[in-house]
């Protein structure tokens, strides 16, 4: 997938515009926020669970060549078999070659968002494979041809009458008009490409070391059909999914549906360690781990290693403002949301994607809600001044953050410019009392009049009350 990154602005412009939109997302506000809230209070333990999460991670970034051996060793000796990918390219020729030779025609897929990331189903289509999606959400994005909106909820940004308009297109017949009958639609469809499947792909949540086993968390149950039915099972994941040891997976599963959803837990939570042993009847004969490196070994020994804790659960996107106002597709590519604008310059480059880490009002709401107590905005901010380094933004915006260090630096000269310009603006406001328009604010007054200051800047105002109090 191409990133579409430096037409953000455009796009949130238009999202804004989108009474659908609208009212769909207004549904993460009033439900997974809340949802997120009662369950950490309900949790006297959560805020030293999230401490207990960041230990945990850290401490995996810190030795993460041990524990993929470890992991390696236990996955094969179980019956696995591992593959390293360097990037896209490679893991996506692994994914290919192994369905080849497993006579794959139809491949079914659970919730990926690496697959995503490295564009696997398009590629696998065009090379005649037919891909099949079973979460529900990422089922109706594939109907409709676009790409998720969201880590948890891909189809968000929709509502259900046009996911009905969708199914009664592929499916016939007339629009359903209750969620459970198109709940009931969908579920009667896929389990025929169930059966039919010769591969099953799925993402993994969590690597476990100590056992070598995957762990998958879907509220549906399609993760175990996927990895379950076919014959040849094929993982696909991130280097830094890997954790220590099986009580520290429940640590972070502990945290992941409370933040995500408000769960308690997720409704599957499956530990799959190996393939089918010769006397079960049940499972995959083969199964296949393709471990995606794809600059995530870049980020352990650099200023974005805190990124690599993230445990994909949407919290930062489900309180952000920029996220909740322009919703998932106008960033551009596969992740979003604060996390989005911190990992897509990482993968996708920053040359093609610097408009993101500037899409935040800095409100600090994503850190504080995130799981793993990842510091986005100082990330964000670090690929802000990155791009300003390689003068990606328009001159415009570098010469007038210049002019503002220029004066910033200078206090007395900065007092004085300000002194100047609060009063001219206090002179000409005087009358109307606000601005409906204003050089150099027109991304203000574009939608709402600019309150006239005062006359007397912030500083005056401030030695005059401590003269009155001495």
């Amino acid at each position: 997938m191409e990133p579409t990154s430096l037409t953000f602005r455009e796009r949130a412009a238009a999202a804004l515009e989108d009474p659908v939109l609208r009212t769909a997302l207004r549904r993460l506000e009033s439900g997974w926020q809340q949802g997120r809230a009662r369950a950490a209070a309900a949790l006297p333990e959560f805020e030293a669970l999230r401490d207990a999460g960041v230990a945990i991670k850290d401490h995996v970034l810190a030795h993460l060549d041990l524990y993929l051996e470890i992991f390696e060793r236990r996955f094969t000796e179980a019956g696995g078999v591992v593959h390293w990918a360097r990037d896209a390219a490679e893991a996506r020729a692994i994914a290919l070659e192994i369905c080849r030779k497993a006579g794959a025609k139809t491949v079914t897929k659970s919730k990926s968002m690496v697959a995503e990331e490295i564009g696997l189903n398009a590629f696998l289509e065009a090379n005649g494979l037919r891909v099949v999606e079973t979460d529900l959400g990422e089922y109706i994005v594939q109907l409709a041809g676009e790409v998720p909106s969201h880590l948890v909820g891909p189809a968000v940004h929709m509502t259900r009458e046009r996911i009905a308009e969708l199914f009664a297109r592929h499916h016939g017949g007339p629009p359903k008009q209750e969620s459970a009958e198109l709940v009931a639609e969908a579920r009667r469809i896929l389990r025929e490409r169930y059966l039919e499947a010769e591969v099953g792909i799925t993402g993994a949540n969590f690597l476990v070391a100590e056992t070598g086993s995957i762990v998958t968390v879907t509220n549906e149950g399609n993760a175990e059909l996927t990895q379950g039915l076919p014959r040849v099972h094929l993982v696909i994941t991130g280097i830094e999914k890997v954790v220590p040891t099986v009580e520290d997976a429940f640590t972070l599963l502990r945290l992941l549906a409370r933040s995500a959803t408000g769960q308690e837990f997720s409704g599957y939570t499956t530990f799959l360690t190996g393939p089918a042993r010769p006397d079960e009847r049940d499972g995959p004969r083969k199964m296949h781990l393709i471990l995606l490196d794809n600059g995530r070994s870049a980020m352990v020994g650099g200023p974005f290693r805190e990124m690599l804790r993230c445990i994909r659960c949407g919290a930062c996107m489900n309180h952000c403002p920029v996220y909740l106002a322009a919703g998932g597709h106008a960033y551009g590519w596969v992740y979003v949301g604060p996390m989005g604008s911190v990992l897509t310059p990482q993968f996708a480059g920053l040359e093609r994607t610097w408009t993101l880490p500037t899409a935040s009002t800095f409100c600090g709401r994503c850190q504080e809600v995130c799981p793993v107590r990842i510091p986005l905005p100082k990330l964000m901010r670090l690929w802000r001044e990155e791009a300003h380094r390689r003068h990606l933004p328009p001159p415009v915006a570098r010469y007038g953050l210049a002019a503002w260090a220029f004066l910033a630096r200078r206090p007395a000269l900065y007092r004085l410019a300000t002194r100047l310009a609060i009063a001219g603006l206090g002179l000409l406001g005087r009358r109307r009392g606000r601005f409906s328009r204003l050089p150099l604010a027109a991304g203000w007054t574009a939608s709402r009049d600019l309150p006239a200051p005062a006359g007397v800047t912030f500083h005056r105002l401030w030695k005059a009350r401590r003269r009155n109090h001495a």
